[in-house]
């Protein structure tokens, strides 16, 4: 099965991040969404809120619209950052007076963030979720259920 443009794109962009630490949660440029948006923050001009997934008049008028950016829609968009948010460890949407992890960049926080959003863009896509690694371990009669190869294809 080949890979969608939008989510190999968005997966290099999001490994790129990750690992030049330029990914940031509290920052519209360098969390999910911005990365995905090549470091721009005119994507938070959908909602009202950081994390909120409810769009606000301009997000309903580009949803409306059809519009895409990068590929995804303006829900998209919000649904990405809210799951990013929130398995950052963010209480949503993003405010001052919710809670919030310490270290908004370490790294297992920042993991656990894109392993959502992976398996989120994976779904969105229709695509299994190439963060699943179970199956390199289940087997039957003592023996592996699939050839590595069927998994890395």
């Amino acid at each position: 099965m080949k890979t969608p443009i939008r989510l190999e794109q968005a997966l290099k962009k999001l490994y790129v991040a990750f690992h030049n630490n330029t990914l940031h949660p509290e920052c519209c440029k360098q969390c999910a969404v911005g990365n995905i948006l090549d470091n721009k923050d005119s994507w938070k001009h959908l909602s009202d809120l950081h994390g909120d997934l409810k769009l606000n008049y301009v997000g309903i008028v580009h949803q409306n619209l059809g519009r895409k950016f990068n590929g995804y829609t303006p829900l998209e968009l919000l649904q990405i950052e809210a799951t990013f948010l929130k398995a950052c460890g963010y209480k949503l949407p993003l405010h001052y007076k919710n809670n919030k992890p310490q270290n908004p960049t370490n790294k297992d926080s920042l993991f656990n963030g894109l392993s959502e959003v992976v398996k989120l863009l994976c779904n969105m896509d229709n695509v299994s979720n190439i963060m699943d690694y179970t199956k390199l371990f289940e087997f039957k009669n003592k023996k592996p259920s699939y050839e590595i190869a069927e998994i890395l294809a």
